[in-house]
């Protein structure tokens, strides 16, 4: 990237759109102009490294959507609703009443529905699992800060193209 370049990227930086893809089409372009001054000799080459260029922009276009964009309010608390509601009416509907013994010196009936604890751990783990979605890198400290990494990627492949800027 030369100085000229970086100078515009700077100036359009205070977007509400994100331009994480702008070095990623300059490199484009070195390599088209790479082609054609004859520093890349074959056209395979050519396709193999537009084509990890291009893989790498929609791989950073998905990380932003995975930050940008999170699962509808209603979605979540419908899915809490439904899984709570289903295990307090299951609390009832898994108790062992047998209406043969009359129940009138109360004793204990000692029964545990072991399959319907496995239900309930294993809908349960899945709930915070899809509750932890709405936020995939998290907002803890020691969760990822997706900024600084895309940034921090960004500033890498700023600094890796000012090195052939004199081929260029």
């Amino acid at each position: 990237m030369t100085q000229e370049e970086l100078d515009i990227y700077r100036s359009t930086q205070p977007s509400e759109y994100t331009l994480y893809f702008v070095p990623l089409v300059w490199a484009l372009d070195m390599v088209t102009k790479a082609r054609e001054e004859g520093y890349i000799r074959f056209d395979r080459a050519v396709e193999i490294l537009t084509n990890e260029i291009t893989s790498f922009r929609s791989k950073l276009g998905t990380i932003f959507a995975y930050d940008w964009v999170n699962p509808p309010l209603v979605y979540t608390q419908t899915v809490t609703i439904a899984v709570y509601g289903y295990f307090g009416t299951c609390l009832l509907a898994w108790q062992y009443l047998d209406p043969s013994k009359g129940y009138e010196g109360h004793d204990v009936d000692i029964y545990v529905p072991i399959f319907g604890l496995l239900r309930f751990f294993f809908y349960i783990g899945w709930l915070k699992v899809a509750e932890s979605l709405i936020n995939p890198f998290g907002e803890d400290v020691d969760d990822f800060e997706i900024e600084y990494l895309i940034e921090r990627n960004l500033q890498l492949r700023l600094t890796g193209y000012s090195a052939f800027s004199e081929i260029f």
